[in-house]
C-alpha cells in the first residue's frame, strides 16, 4: 500500500507540472504541440536519469524510484495526448508537422533516455 503512495503522490505532482508546461508551451497559432514534445523529451531524459541512479550501487531506494519514474515521469509524460495530437494534425492534412512531430518524439526521446542514463554515470 505504500508503493501505491508513492506512485500516486509522484503522478500528481508531475501531471500538474505538465499542465502546466503545456498551458505555457502549446501555443494555439502553431499547428505543433511544443509542450507535449517538451515534457515528453524531457521525461525521457529523467527517467533514463532516474533508472541509472537506481541502478547505480543502488544510489535510490526502492520507493524513491516509484515517486519519480513510475510516478512523477508517468504523470508527466503523455502518450496518450501525444496520440491525440498526431490524429489532429492528421486530420487537419499538416502531414509535415505530422511527420515532424511523430519523427522528432521518438528519436529524440529515445536519444534522451539513452542520455539520461550516461548522465546517471557521471552524476554517481
Amino acid at each position: 500500500m505504500r508503493q501505491l503512495f508513492f506512485v500516486f503522490i509522484g503522478g500528481g505532482f508531475g501531471s500538474v507540472l505538465r499542465y502546466i508546461v503545456g498551458r505555457y508551451l502549446n501555443n494555439p497559432a502553431s499547428s505543433f504541440p511544443l509542450g507535449t514534445f517538451a515534457v515528453n523529451i524531457l521525461g525521457s531524459l529523467l527517467i533514463g536519469i532516474i533508472i541509472g541512479l537506481a541502478a547505480k550501487n543502488n544510489t535510490l531506494t526502492e520507493n524513491q524510484t516509484l515517486l519519480l519514474a513510475t510516478g512523477f515521469c508517468g504523470g508527466f509524460t503523455t502518450f496518450s495526448t501525444f496520440a491525440y495530437e498526431n490524429h489532429v494534425l492528421f486530420k487537419s492534412g499538416d502531414f509535415i508537422s505530422f511527420a515532424l512531430y511523430t519523427f522528432a518524439s521518438f528519436t529524440i526521446a529515445f536519444l534522451a533516455v539513452f542520455a539520461g542514463m550516461y548522465l546517471s554515470r557521471i552524476l554517481a
